[in-house]
């Protein structure tokens, strides 16, 4: 499989499908949007994965969103995002990179396995935000974790 490239596009320009998977709330998404950075994953034409990034403050950046298409996933292109989003909040002047993820699933593994570790829990953060019910593999999801990445 050949690599994908990676491309910073406008974020009108993002893949609202993709952004979908990882938050489900269009309306969430779309308060965050005009304020990030948008890099895209593509194989030829095809767009297969997508990360934002958003200033918190001077030295502290937040990956606000990172999803790969599902047919595309576990071939490591989620981890060249990270890795890039990494890389680029260096390079935009950030001392810490932060997430919000639920408290348990894959995500939380593959955050902490670039060196994310757990710095709050938010109770009842997708009880209170979301107002569909979030289920992962029959669980549901209630509390958020904050997670930092020193860099």
């Amino acid at each position: 499989m050949p690599n994908p490239s990676l491309h910073s596009v406008p974020g009108d320009q993002a893949p609202m499908h993709l952004l979908l998977e990882a938050d489900p709330s269009a309306e969430a998404i779309a308060g965050y949007l005009h304020d990030c950075h948008c890099v895209v994953a593509r194989l030829g034409r095809t767009t297969v994965g997508v990360y934002l990034l958003k200033a918190l403050t001077a030295d502290t950046w937040e990956l606000m969103n990172i999803a790969v298409a599902s047919e595309h996933q576990g071939q490591g292109i989620g981890r060249l995002l990270l890795d890039h989003a990494i890389t680029q909040s260096r390079l935009l002047g950030a001392r810490r990179l932060e997430l919000g993820t639920g408290s348990f699933g894959h995500q939380l593994t593959f955050y902490q396995r670039a060196g994310f570790r757990v710095v709050a829990v938010e109770p009842d953060y997708f009880l209170t935000h979301y107002p569909e019910p979030l289920f992962e593999h029959g669980l549901q999801h209630r509390d958020r974790l904050r997670l930092a990445l020193t860099l």
